[in-house]
């Protein structure tokens, strides 16, 4: 199996790394400038992995990809590894490839609202694609730190190449036909992750930190199953497991966003200081849009939105969220 993984960002290069380990692979990883490429050459990513040695068996590649794409079999494997925003464009790249595409972006995109399958469906329905999520942080991938994740398609073909392109080794990939549940849950987790972080930054405690995840997932799987979405997946490796990852890890991009929210700087310090994306703080509006067009109550992620906005300040957030009126837990 040969297998590209366009956009050498920390993710991205990660799991390159991870399937080169499988003997059986060839991979490509396409970074997207020719500045980048050179340094990668130097089998190294400073700038996302720093410290992590590049396997030599790992090829590196930049400019158009149309080479790449000539030569594609059916058998072969393309993962985009970009943020959401650049999604479509990679799409419509790929449109025309015999091969297996996945996805490793997790959010809405911005101005449609949609999910990633539903913007695949848009401009590409033609191929046979899915997605790669799961708690995984690259740091820990690239160090071959146990992880497992989730192969995400309603084709059986796509989810066999990710389990064979991955599973091994320190990587465990479970398949799963629930793709819009995969994506609900790796969206939704990171708002959720900022205002866990914003928790634990004003030292609310842990009785807090519980409930707010506990309640995040309920927000969760309720609007997962409004979009059609199996209630079960909610308790799996892309719902719980993600959430639980990227709420309280200290890797996690999107708690650092809350944290730093909850020491009084601005959202655009806040992001400037982590030096890379953190999906929540562009998706949280996008989620709240969508359920409010489906009628489904998410009061966390209302009031993460409201923050970002800066319509409330960090412990107002709080006072909001405790000062609701009381109901059933299944409610």
């Amino acid at each position: 199996m040969q297998i590209t993984v366009i956009g050498a960002g920390a993710w991205g290069t990660a799991l390159a790394i991870a399937a080169s380990r499988q003997p059986a692979n060839r991979v490509v990883l396409h970074a997207r400038d020719a500045a980048q490429a050179q340094a990668l050459q130097q089998r190294r990513n400073e700038r996302y992995l720093p410290g992590i040695e590049l396997p030599a068996a790992l090829s590196i590649a930049s400019g158009p990809l149309d080479a790449l794409l000539r030569s594609a079999r059916a058998e072969d494997l393309f993962i985009i590894a970009t943020p959401m925003a650049g999604l479509r464009s990679s799409l419509l790249a790929l449109q025309g490839v015999p091969a297996s595409v996945a996805w490793l972006c997790k959010g809405f995109e911005v101005g449609t609202g949609l999910m990633p399958h539903e913007v695949q469906a848009q401009v590409a329905p033609q191929l046979r694609a899915g997605a790669l999520n799961g708690p995984s942080f690259a740091q820990e991938v690239a160090r071959t730190q146990p992880t497992a994740l989730v192969a995400a398609s309603p084709h059986a073909s796509v989810r066999d190449a990710l389990v064979k392109a991955f599973h091994g080794g320190a990587l465990r990939v479970y398949a799963n036909e629930d793709i819009v549940g995969v994506e609900v849950g790796g969206a939704v987790k990171n708002v959720l992750a900022i205002a866990t972080g914003l928790c634990d930054g004003l030292d609310l405690g842990l009785n807090a930190r519980a409930a707010l995840i506990t309640r995040g997932l309920a927000e969760m799987t309720r609007l997962g199953v409004a979009l059609g979405a199996k209630p079960e997946t909610f308790m799996g490796l892309s719902g719980l497991g993600d959430l639980v990852l990227t709420a309280t890890g200290d890797l996690s991009r999107n708690r650092k966003v809350g944290l730093l929210l909850a020491q009084g700087m601005s959202l655009q310090q806040a992001v400037t200081s982590l030096g890379h994306v953190a999906e929540g703080v562009y998706s949280a509006r996008t989620v709240w849009q969508r359920a409010q067009s489906l009628g489904v109550d998410m009061p966390i992620t209302e009031a993460v939105v409201a923050l970002l906005d800066g319509r409330l300040q960090a412990r107002e957030a709080v006072q909001v969220l405790m000062g609701r009126g009381p109901r059933g837990e299944a409610v």
